[in-house]
């Protein structure tokens, strides 16, 4: 059986850093990476089973990157990870095509739970 590969788009290198370790040590394959253009590239190039996604990225914004694969036809489910607590956020978010949003700070397990 292959593992759940997961895609991290977040431009703070501490959280993305303990994203991969953590989900990695559950066993999930772990692809990450800090802007969206970056995300982008890399969702063309490998099928993810989930993308974990914040909003406030370099180059393009989360909710640009979410719009941009779902208009390509890429319907892998898309977790917002954001700092971005607010409702009209949320709404956004889930809007433009997010399965999930959770906003920071979180806990692992929740994440986990959600995944």
């Amino acid at each position: 059986m292959n593992a759940v590969r997961i895609l991290i788009v977040e431009d703070d290198r501490k959280v993305r850093t303990a994203l991969e370790k953590g989900l990695r040590e559950e066993h999930y394959a772990v692809d990450s990476c800090g802007t969206g253009p970056e995300a982008l590239e890399l969702a063309d190039l490998h099928p993810y089973d989930l993308v974990v996604l914040d909003l406030m990225l370099p180059g393009l914004d989360g909710m640009a990157v979410c719009r941009e694969l779902r208009r390509q036809g890429l319907w892998m489910p898309i977790l917002m990870l954001t700092a971005r607590d607010g409702l009209t956020d949320k709404i956004a978010g889930l809007t433009e095509g997010a399965d999930d949003y959770l906003t920071k700070p979180f806990s692992f397990e929740e994440l986990l739970a959600r995944i």
